[in-house]
């Protein structure tokens, strides 16, 4: 009875004592389980309420003709793009940023030289303040211009003997705009109607800002303002003006130097965006800008209408139609038929559309 009882007891003491050391041993293996687990990393707060992307897209034409008996000529064009958005959102803050550039050329072989297409700067900034659901005050600025010259090139004269050379073409060319010449910059108060993400209207009655006409030819085209001039300067003028001039550019080299190099506008703009996703391929983005100045003629409403169509074709591959619309009562157009019954230009409308092709890229921020 007593071996009995020793080995019972016995027995109970390497049960236990088994058991502690497969509780440690499993213990300790959890421990290092954990110790070797991934840490997590917690991002830094700030970072979420930023949202970055920039689109770049690089489009081709070539025409080649050979023997080829309805005429022509070959032709090669590039155009480049460039959307950049920067935009912040924290609480009832909004903070949003937009540039876009463009650039383009085109060689045809009628002509020995390289001619623009297109070019266009243009910076858009909004800070909005939740006013309610739909509803934001808001702070706008905005500015637009270009990069660089822009001409209209008029046939050279020529003796018949020899086709007109590079210099003869560049001779005969005439300044239609550049770089600041001209440029347009305002800042605006008002209120954002945003309905849903497709549709944001915003409403500045009170927007300030310059119309910027850097080079002295082009001043008197765009209904820049005459300068404070001294009797001298007054005669000068007087007889330059009352001079009969083929066109305003020949105009402008007379009497641009008398002119202001920028303007004040103050009044109220109204900004509609639109933005359509249709699928994953087909995109739509247009916005509408009416401005009217409180200081002259605000009857006048200055228009710019923008529309961009875009087919995602593959993937780094895409198609897009784009369609520009400006009226400007401070704008005069020059065209050679009516130049006569015009010789200063006069008010149009003016339309651009383009349609590409190429390839296009998009750096985006993960959310």
């Amino acid at each position: 009875m007593k071996k009995l009882i020793v080995f019972v007891l016995f027995f109970c003491v390497c049960a236990f004592s088994y058991a502690q050391t497969d509780v440690q041993q499993a213990a300790n293996e959890a421990a290092k389980a954990i110790s070797n687990a991934p840490k997590s990393v917690v991002k830094n707060p700030r970072s979420l309420y930023w949202t970055n992307s920039v689109l770049t897209k690089l489009d081709f034409g070539q025409m080649n003709l050979t023997n080829w008996a309805k005429g022509g000529y070959n032709t090669l064009s590039m155009t480049s793009n460039v959307d950049a958005k920067a935009n912040y959102a924290k609480a009832k803050t909004v903070f949003t940023n937009r540039l876009q550039l463009n650039y383009g050329f085109f060689y045809s072989e009628d002509k020995p030289l390289i001619q623009k297409s297109d070019d266009r700067i243009y910076f858009e900034s909004r800070w909005g303040y939740k006013a309610g659901k739909v509803l934001n005050y808001s702070a706008s600025f905005s500015f637009k211009s270009q990069f660089s010259n822009s001409y209209k090139y008029s046939v050279p004269t020529s003796d018949g003997t020899s086709d007109p050379t590079r210099q003869d073409w560049l001779d005969a060319r005439l300044l239609k705009s550049g770089f600041l010449s001209p440029a347009y910059t305002d800042l605006g108060f008002g209120m954002d109607w945003v309905p849903n993400k497709w549709l944001s209207v915003n409403l500045a009655p009170i927007t300030g800002g310059f119309v910027i006409v850097k080079d002295k030819t082009l001043r008197p085209s765009y209904s820049m303002s005459l300068r404070k001039l001294n009797e001298e300067e007054q005669a000068e003028y007087d007889e330059a003006a009352a001079a009969t001039y083929a066109n305003a550019i020949e105009k402008g080299e007379a009497i641009g130097q008398f002119y202001k190099s920028a303007k004040f506008e103050f009044g109220a703009k109204l900004t509609t965006d639109f933005k359509f996703k249709v699928n994953d391929n087909f995109n739509y983005a247009g916005q509408l800008v009416l401005f009217s100045d409180y200081l002259d003629n605000p009857q006048n409403l200055r228009v710019n209408w923008d529309n961009q169509f875009d087919w995602k074709l593959a993937k780094y591959f895409s198609m897009s139609i784009t369609t520009n619309l400006i009226y400007d009562d401070n704008v005069y157009i020059i065209r050679d038929k009516d130049s006569d019954r015009y010789p200063n230009g006069r008010r149009r409308i003016q339309f651009k559309e383009s349609l590409a092709f190429g390839f296009s890229y998009t750096i985006a921020s993960k959310k």
